[in-house]
């Protein structure tokens, strides 16, 4: 039978709050602001906030800039037993990413009802097509992560 696995949440709103501060500098280059950063024995290993339009790269989401940079920086494809942090539910192509990197947790702030497919639009990580499983959680600092992206459309409408 296998043991449940122990999960550290302590750190959860620390690091919520530092992905909150890249997602701000996104949006201050004009970038809708989500910001995402990733964590591996309680150091961040990855950072970035979207950037598509600076970068002209549809695929620039945070959480795929954060996890180039973690893997970069670890050279390695695969972060096992990391964890990724990201102001706003995962989309698709992200979702395949996390579970192609082999990410062992996510941690989201704010859900997307439009595209997010960790559980508004489906609940991509509990296929059973999938060769891997991460763990979830969903609504840390939710009210902060959806105002400040509120606040960006609501400005950008103005």
């Amino acid at each position: 039978m296998r043991q449940p696995q122990i999960i550290d949440r302590s750190q959860d709103q620390h690091f919520m709050r530092e992905a909150l501060a890249l997602a701000a500098e996104g949006a201050s280059l004009g970038e809708v602001p989500v910001g995402a950063l990733l964590v591996q024995d309680g150091e961040i290993i990855g950072r970035g906030f979207n950037c598509p339009i600076s970068r002209h790269d549809p695929s620039a989401h945070a959480e795929m800039v954060a996890i180039r940079a973690a893997a970069q920086s670890l050279e390695n494809y695969r972060l096992l037993g990391s964890t990724l942090y990201v102001t706003l539910e995962p989309c698709s192509m992200c979702a395949g990413l996390i579970v192609h990197a082999r990410i062992k947790r996510v941690v989201y702030g704010a859900t997307e009802p439009k595209a997010g497919v960790v559980q508004s639009r489906g609940q991509f990580f509990t296929q059973d097509f999938l060769n891997h499983r991460v763990l979830v959680e969903g609504g840390v600092l939710a009210q902060e992560c959806s105002t400040m992206l509120s606040e960006f459309f609501k400005a950008r409408r103005g």
